[in-house]
């Protein structure tokens, strides 16, 4: 697509708007950036944007967003904001950062989306695929924005990337080669005026413009899912822990399979991961799903899976002390989330709830905390709710800091024992993002 000398407004300068920025920039567009934060808090995007020579504006948006041939969005900006309804209304076509670097991405892309589990499994297929010889690179909601890398990815490579609800609601050519939906459970639904099925058909546009030569990977355990695109034109495969899948990848006897129309090859046991927990088995089962339908070797494979150490934030081991193991957990910003977490461990635990809530029900979890924690550590915006609803259940115990609650188990957790934060929250309230939360977390920790 020809955008010369098209001018292009972006709102929101954060990773994907400056990202999109100079890739419009780059192709001959004239880029204008938006944003309603004050300078103090944008010195450093500013400072990216007056050496590329990209005009901008801060601490509000100006009539000048709405003189422009269409509009970026980045992803944290709310589809019901002033600004972007005011463009509506006006006619203003508007688009996601994702959409607008998929029209210049020369690879093919492996769109990856679902409520948990997004980072790891983008990271394990940008891995294995490495690992097995086909270049492939990490993009969108982890690492780099899209817009930073689409233009190095060739013909026969790979962009592996994650893609959020906030990224597919505008969408509208976006045409991924593979597109995973790996879970679908109640998230985000502040923002999607509480309603389950918004937030599902957003999920679901990962798939809207993809046809027979294209291939839609589904969790078999999932009937949400599945029922939603059962009628598309799209190749289906799909992956389960719980039973034999026709087309796809499955665990049996602790051994994963990956079968093709009648044709079975066992590819690895899922003890070969490095990785634990049974969701990082379904985690693998996703990849698995794509990197065997692309023919990569077992061996490889194998390899690969055993090789990848986790991601960062991810029931991530901090260090232990004096009998106490602390596990930062940070990317569990809901309630699913830390349902896996708190069924990773058979210790003892203290955990830290708490942030910017998100229409949270904490029901889900109420048997694992009954079963296996011994003291809930409430922070954030959100610390009350945690607080009444867990009060008559387990010692709870409001905080003002993750580094109270970090000095607070250090006194109280006995040997043997984990803290956990596993927050089942948004960030934004005290942090910048999840990153944030849990560099504070683990910088507290290490400082014991």
């Amino acid at each position: 697509m020809d955008i010369t000398n098209k001018k292009i407004s972006i709102v929101g300068a954060v990773r994907s708007g400056i990202g999109a920025a100079k890739l419009a920039k780059k192709l001959g567009a004239v880029p204008f950036v938006s944003d309603n934060a004050a300078k103090e808090k944008l010195a450093e995007q500013i400072f990216v944007l007056e050496k590329e020579g990209i005009a901008y504006e801060y601490g509000g948006h100006t009539e000048k967003i709405y003189d422009c041939d269409f509009i970026i969005t980045s992803p944290g900006v709310p589809t019901d904001s002033p600004v972007l309804k005011t463009a509506a209304e006006r006619k203003i076509k508007i688009i996601s950062e994702v959409e607008f670097a998929s029209w210049f991405c020369k690879g093919g892309i492996i769109s990856i989306t679902g409520t948990n589990g997004k980072t790891t499994v983008t990271s394990l297929m940008t891995h294995t695929l490495n690992e097995c010889g086909v270049k492939t690179y990490s993009a969108g909601n982890i690492g780099n924005a899209f817009s930073e890398i689409v233009l190095d990815v060739k013909e026969n490579e790979y962009v592996s990337l994650e893609t959020s609800s906030f990224q597919l609601d505008f969408t509208d050519k976006f045409k991924p080669r593979f597109s995973l939906i790996l879970n679908v459970t109640p998230d985000h639904l502040d923002r999607y005026n509480n309603s389950f099925d918004e937030y599902t058909a957003s999920k679901i546009k990962i798939a809207a413009n993809q046809n027979e030569d294209d291939f839609f990977v589904y969790n078999a355990d999932d009937q949400h899912t599945f029922q939603t695109m059962k009628n598309s034109r799209v190749q289906k495969i799909s992956f389960s822990q719980t039973k034999e899948v026709a087309v796809g990848a499955y665990v049996k006897n602790h051994k994963m399979f990956f079968s093709w129309f009648g044709s079975v090859e066992e590819v690895c046991p899922v003890s070969s991961l490095f990785i634990k927990g049974e969701h990082n088995a379904a985690n693998a089962l996703a990849v698995l799903s794509v990197v065997k339908t692309l023919n990569m070797p077992n061996k490889k494979i194998r390899e690969a899976f055993g090789s990848f150490n986790g991601v960062e934030h991810r029931i991530e081991f901090v260090r232990e002390l004096n009998g106490v193991e602390y596990y930062n957990d940070s990317k569990a910003t809901n309630v699913d989330s830390v349902w896996y977490a708190l069924r990773s461990f058979d210790k003892p635990l203290y955990l830290i709830l708490g942030g910017k809530d998100k229409g949270n029900n904490y029901d889900q979890i109420l048997e694992l905390v009954q079963k296996n924690v011994k003291k809930i550590y409430a922070i954030g915006s959100s610390a009350k709710k945690v607080y009444d609803y867990f009060n008559s259940i387990v010692d709870t115990e409001i905080k003002n800091s993750l580094e109270e609650c970090v000095q607070s188990a250090n006194k109280e957790a006995k040997s043997g024992s984990v803290l956990l934060l596993s927050p089942a929250c948004a960030s934004f309230d005290m942090f910048d993002n999840y990153e944030h939360r849990g560099k504070v977390f683990k910088q507290a920790v290490n400082d014991l």
